[in-house]
This record gives structure tokens, C-alpha cells and sequence, in this order.
């Protein structure tokens, strides 16, 4: 069951999603060679607890930690630990927040010093088919049209497509209704309406669109070994068009990566 939502209740999710943001902005300046995912793990939490909110992920399912860490070959849901990130790593930090009995889900793919420009490509079109998928988001349209530019976008790059993993509802439950897949045909699925709060997640692979998961029973990896990105916002339906709830202002800060792409679906930029 899809689960409308108030103005009043999109204002509390925008604050929810907004430490998430600010967590991956604080953790942007972190990302380093020598530095261990479980150091940024532990940063992340302390940072979350100590603007008012609880990690989303800690306990969640089982999860053992605050962030999912993912370098490399790693697609999602890579569990901390004490290896150190090393240059030329690509790393993605997902990352949740629960405020206000409501949650924020957001994720960014960082860079580990110099990277291969195959790689960096890779992160620059997952990124840019997040606001592709972004843009379908409106009252009216479906499912399906959010999938099918994401889809078409990547693979126009000749990239893989995980099918497996999708981007979700959100809200009181950090997993809600409906399933947003990152394909799809256009005109199928459930119609889009004023008051839904979707996270919109590109996880996009390098090679195959195949996967593998380890036996820890959470890191999910591609099955050719190749790099994979995942960007992930929060986006509501606003007056019949989307509006994102999170933010990539306070990576792009911490990075120096000047942008106005998100400017279009927020009624105020953020910091203006």
C-alpha cells in the first residue's frame, strides 16, 4: 500500500533526508587513501546521533552497522570493516537517518584520490541518470517511466542495469510502497500522485548487469568483478512534480564541484 503524505509530513522527511545529506557532506572530506570504512563508519554515527537523529540502517534487518560501504565491485549493502581505501577506490556510502518517526535514504559514489577515466565516467552517467529518472517523477506518470530513462540512459552507455535491486518508497518505514526499479516500459506501473516520497537509486554497473551476493548475507558484488556506482535521493511529488528532499550541496562543497542541477526541483536552493 502506498502511503500519501502531508506538506507537513514532507517537511519532516526533508529534515530527515537533510542530516543524511549533511552526514555525506562531512564524510566527503574524509574519503581518503589510508582511511578505513569502519573509521567512516563510526564518524557517521556519532555525526547522526549528534544532530538529533538515529542511524537508519543500525539494526535495521539485522544490518550491523550505520553506513553500507561498497568500493569497487561492490554494487550495495558492503559491511564496514578495517581495509583501508586505497587511490584509485571508488567507494559508495549509503547512508539513513530516522527523525521525527520518519526516515532519509541517500547515497553518493566517492572518488579515492585519482581514478581511472573509465571509472569516473561510470560515477558521472550514474549520477546524471538519477536526475534523468528524476525528472519522470511527476503526477501522472508511472513507475515505468522512471525505470525506463534510467534504463535507457545507462545502457545508451553501454552499462548494466541491476535488476535485482531497487529503489523504494519511504517514509515511517524506510522501505515502503511502491518498488522503483531502475528499468522498466513506459505507461506501466503504478501511477504516480501528489504526496508520494519515493528514493530514486541508479545502480549501475560497469560490465554485466549481473550479480553475486557474499555469504555474510548483505554485500551484493558484480558477477564480472567490475566497478559499479549507486547515487540515491529522496524525492517527493509536489504540485504534480518532483521536489528532492536531500541534497548533494554539502558534497559538492566539500569536493569544490560547483552545479546547479538540483536547483530546478526544490522551490528554495538550499543555503540561498
Amino acid at each position: 500500500m502506498i502511503v500519501i503524505k502531508s506538506r507537513e509530513e514532507i517537511e519532516l522527511m526533508r529534515e530527515s533526508a537533510l542530516i543524511v545529506s549533511k552526514t555525506l557532506g562531512m564524510l566527503a572530506k574524509e574519503v581518503k587513501p589510508g582511511v578505513t570504512t569502519l573509521e567512516l563508519d563510526k564518524m557517521a554515527e556519532a555525526f547522526i546521533r549528534d544532530h538529533g537523529a538515529e542511524p537508519g540502517f543500525l539494526g535495521l534487518y539485522d544490518f550491523p552497522n550505520t553506513l553500507c560501504m561498497s568500493p569497487n565491485e561492490q554494487v550495495v549493502h558492503g559491511i564496514p570493516n578495517n581495509k583501508p581505501l586505497v587511490n584509485g577506490d571508488i567507494i559508495s556510502i549509503d547512508c539513513g537517518a530516522l527523525k521525527n518517526g520518519f526516515y532519509g535514504d541517500h547515497a553518493y559514489t566517492f572518488q579515492v584520490g585519482e581514478v581511472a577515466p573509465e571509472v569516473k565516467q561510470l560515477l558521472d552517467i550514474t549520477q546524471q541518470s538519477l536526475y534523468v529518472g528524476i525528472e519522470q517523477l511527476k503526477a501522472g506518470n508511472r513507475v515505468g517511466d522512471v525505470g525506463y530513462a534510467i534504463q535507457k540512459y545507462t545502457e545508451d552507455h553501454g552499462y548494466g542495469v541491476v535488476r535485482e535491486l531497487v529503489g523504494h518508497g519511504l517514509g515511517r518505514e524506510m522501505h515502503e510502497d511502491p518498488q522503483m526499479p531502475n528499468y522498466g516500459r513506459r505507461g506501466r506501473g503504478k501511477k504516480f500522485v501528489d504526496g508520494m516520497v519515493v528514493a530514486i537509486e541508479p545502480m549501475t554497473n560497469m560490465g554485466t548487469k549481473d550479480i553475486i551476493q557474499l555469504n555474510d548475507g548483505w554485500t551484493i558484488l558484480t558477477k564480472d568483478g567490475k566497478a559499479s556506482a549507486h547515487f540515491e535521493h529522496d524525492v517527493a511529488i509536489v504540485d504534480g512534480k518532483p521536489e528532492i528532499l536531500s541534497t548533494f550541496k554539502y558534497v559538492n562543497d566539500a569536493l569544490g564541484i560547483v552545479t546547479n542541477i538540483e536547483d530546478k526541483y526544490r522551490a528554495t536552493p538550499y543555503g540561498a
